[in-house]
């Protein structure tokens, strides 16, 4: 179980604190929290200490019923340090030496990983004194986690608004899981496909599947995380656009996605196909809509192109990596697909998992050589992933 301090300071945001903590232990981890004395005045600390779990720290100068050197405790104590709302104040104090409250003395005092969410009012985030300070501690790998644009609580607009806690959250997490590549995706070039391709058949319908472009898109942030440049190619999927992608390029059908991949096909170091493409496209398109008629409607339907196998063909010095979602003899199916199409690595799975939230799966080298992971979250098992194919 990882172990969060969580450092709360005077910005108005400082009421999501609560959040954050409710969601931070929803997902397993041990949180303690150190709040500034501002910070009291807009949320109680009753309040973090009835959703941590944990005693809330304000005054270093309170009783204790035993002798300990708090601050140092709690530097020692925590995995990572997360200070939400950071404040332009809280971002001068630390750029400046200053350690003059318990916040600010136990960031002094820990070598734990220290994430600052920003969040301010506009004027104060464009501040050239801000940027100063921010580039200072990055030099001494201190971590930022940029505001959002919005409507503030002054009621200006811009930049300063505290990012939303399940993006700071990844953020976090992101941090923890890239450590376990150990820098092997570091600047790789990563061209990924996802989601499914939907085959016109006339304005309104289509044919297309079940796939829902949460392991194509788990994949995408990991690697990104892991320091990746990401090209995602993604047919439609109501999914959020991972963060701090090079590239995000959205398709409809198999014939586009294709196109997208073949282009940029030469210059990737690792190409994932994850996505789920149409195997057949109606031959004919009708322009307009095909109105319900007596007896049946025939639509006769024509391969699309094979985009891993073209690429199989057409590989130099990429790692080409494909999916395999089976009904049955999955494990046999997804052997025959790698031979075929000149993969280094599949990964096989149940049909069944497609639109859920976890996983279980086969990664089948060439060669041979198997490794089965059970049941993870996507977003996790995309980390062991990307860990056994580098």
């Amino acid at each position: 179980m990882k172990k969060i301090l969580l450092g709360v300071t005077g910005g108005i945001a400082a009421y999501k604190a609560a959040n954050f903590t409710s969601l931070l232990k929803k997902r397993g981890y041990e949180v303690k929290i150190i709040m500034t004395e501002n910070a009291t005045k807009i949320i109680t600390p009753l309040t973090l200490e009835t959703l941590s779990k944990n005693p809330v720290c304000v005054d270093m100068w309170h009783e204790k019923a035993h002798y300990e050197v708090e601050h140092i405790s709690l530097a020692h104590w925590a995995d990572v340090v997360v200070i939400l709302p950071a404040t332009y104040n809280i971002v001068g104090k630390i750029a400046n030496g200053i350690a003059d409250d318990m916040l600010s003395t136990v960031i002094a005092a820990t070598n734990k990983p220290v994430f600052f969410a920003l969040a301010m009012n506009v004027q104060m985030y464009e501040n050239p004194i801000l940027y100063e300070n921010i580039e200072k501690l990055k030099k001494y790998h201190y971590h930022f986690i940029e505001a959002a644009e919005g409507m503030l609580a002054c009621q200006d607009v811009g930049k300063g608004k505290l990012e939303k806690e399940e993006d700071v959250i990844w953020e976090i997490e992101s941090y923890f899981l890239a450590q376990t590549l150990e820098g092997k995706l570091k600047n790789k070039k990563v061209l990924i496909t996802g989601g499914p391709t939907e085959e016109a058949i006339d304005p309104i319908r289509y044919l297309s599947n079940r796939s829902s472009g949460k392991m194509a898109y788990a994949l995408a942030k990991a690697a990104v995380a892991a320091g990746a440049k990401v090209s995602l190619i993604s047919g439609p999927t109501h999914l959020e656009k991972p963060r701090r992608l090079q590239e995000f390029v959205s398709i409809r059908g198999a014939r586009e996605m294709y196109q997208e991949v073949e282009s940029r096909f030469e210059t990737c170091d690792i190409f994932v196909s994850c996505s789920a493409v149409a195997d057949y496209r109606p031959k004919e398109y009708s322009p307009i809509k095909i109105k319900k008629k007596e007896g049946d409607l025939r639509i006769d339907l024509e391969r699309n192109p094979d985009i891993l196998l073209e690429m199989g063909k057409r590989k130099s010095h990429q790692i080409l990596v494909g999916f395999a979602a089976e009904t049955n003899d999955i494990e046999e199916n997804a052997q025959r697909k790698l031979e075929k199409k000149n993969l280094d690595y599949i990964v096989a799975n149940d049909s069944k998992t497609m639109n859920q939230e976890v996983n279980t799966v086969s990664i089948i080298k060439k060669g041979g050589s198997k490794l089965e992971i059970q049941e993870k979250a996507k977003e996790e098992l995309a980390y062991d992933i990307w860990k056994n194919i580098l």
